[in-house]
């Protein structure tokens, strides 16, 4: 065998060629698997846009699928874990890798080989949390700005007090299908200031009915009252049997200015070394703290990945010790992961939370590497 491997080099790249294809094909499916899942959580919690916001289905459906992008990128240091994980421990229950190791290969080979998936997976990451993510993450947002609610009916519920829209309070005490018994509107936001001979003045708008016909954009109202409340304290009162109301102009209460994480990177870099600092623009003082937390999260934690393929190579090691062993390896693992989630949200708070946090993954890196190339090396000392 070891004669196949010198003669034959190409089979040996092959072979590495193939297990770089495994690892990368597992991760994908892992990854594609926790993303899936997490989305269809948070697909739960966008039907308010629907129900709250009265948005459409389609914008809803956009908005989802944008939101991908933001959460992918969370699952990469899981998936990539678990995935050499199996992988090596498949292996080794195979007993592929006692043949490789026989037949001549060195271990170490094998961990540059995971070494090179791990900067591959490094690159993917960083594109997407620096490029792609918070592109995709303002488009969503923008979305949201762009398009006006598409129907009223969805953000009706009954004996239920609904503030979806600004300046616009209601409730209905009866919902069939489109008819509604017993509504009550308050607008404080003079999106109704029309139903008044004076509008100037008007305070609020109140609005009460027996009966009404909800449509898309627009309510008709049966046999009732508009109450308008005036700056001077006054009143005025008018019953209508029959009142149409436009709602086209009203405005639901969603967040459409772009949060931290749906801004580009190189907004924050150039606000971070901003100096003439405004307290009430984008980038001031207190921001800069999130901003550092956002830039390591996005920068720093893509070179955590390389830490992760190492000490899942100490796998490779042939030791009865329990701190060898699979459960101890993946509980390293998992403690890395742990620190770069708890250990981020301090940058930005901490300088010296935030110097360990940068070195970490390099010094570890060093480390650990230096420290497989030596167990290896007298492991291969042995064999021969």
């Amino acid at each position: 065998m070891h004669y196949l491997y010198t003669k034959y080099p190409m089979l040996q790249n092959k072979i590495y060629h193939n297990y770089l294809i495994e690892i990368c094909r597992t991760f994908l499916i892992i990854l594609f698997g926790l993303s899936v899942i997490a989305l269809t959580v948070r697909a739960v919690n966008f039907l308010d846009l629907i129900v709250d916001s009265g948005y459409d289905v389609i914008t809803y459906f956009k908005y989802s699928i944008l939101n991908l992008f933001g959460i992918a990128p969370k699952f990469i240091p899981l998936s990539f874990l678990l995935a050499l994980i199996i992988f090596i421990l498949k292996h080794n229950q195979d007993s592929e890798f006692v043949i490789l190791w026989t037949s001549g290969v060195k271990k170490i080979y094998v961990v540059n080989l995971f070494f090179i998936t791990s900067i591959f997976i490094l690159l993917i990451y960083l594109i997407l949390t620096t490029i792609v993510t918070p592109i995709a993450l303002n488009k969503s947002r923008l979305l949201l700005s762009d398009q006006k609610f598409g129907s009223f009916v969805p953000t009706i519920r009954t004996q239920q007090f609904s503030d979806s829209f600004k300046g616009f309070t209601f409730i209905v005490e009866k919902k069939v299908n489109n008819e509604l018994k017993n509504i009550f509107l308050h607008d404080k936001g003079n999106n109704l200031k029309n139903f008044s001979s004076n509008t100037s003045k008007i305070k609020s708008t109140t609005i009460i009915a027996n009966s009404g016909i909800a449509n898309e954009k627009m309510i008709v109202l049966f046999n009732g009252q508009i109450i308008t409340a005036k700056d001077n304290l006054d009143s005025e009162v008018i019953k209508f049997e029959q009142l149409n109301i436009d709602l086209s102009s009203l405005s639901n209460t969603t967040i459409k200015k772009p949060k931290i994480q749906e801004t580009s990177t190189f907004k924050l870099i150039k606000c971070l070394f901003e100096k003439n600092l405004q307290q009430n623009s984008f980038c001031n003082k207190d921001f800069k703290k999130e901003i550092l937390s956002t830039l390591n999260r996005r920068i720093i934690i893509p070179f955590y990945i390389p830490v992760l393929s190492l000490v899942c190579s100490l796998l490779l090691i042939k030791s009865k010790k329990n701190y060898f062993k699979n459960l101890s390896i993946f509980i390293y693992s998992f403690i890395i992961l742990l620190f770069t989630e708890l250990a981020v949200r301090y940058t930005g708070l901490n300088k010296f939370v935030l110097y360990i946090f940068i070195l970490t993954p390099f010094v570890l890196f060093l480390v650990l590497y230096f420290y497989l190339f030596l167990k290896f090396s007298k492991e291969s000392l042995k064999y021969e």
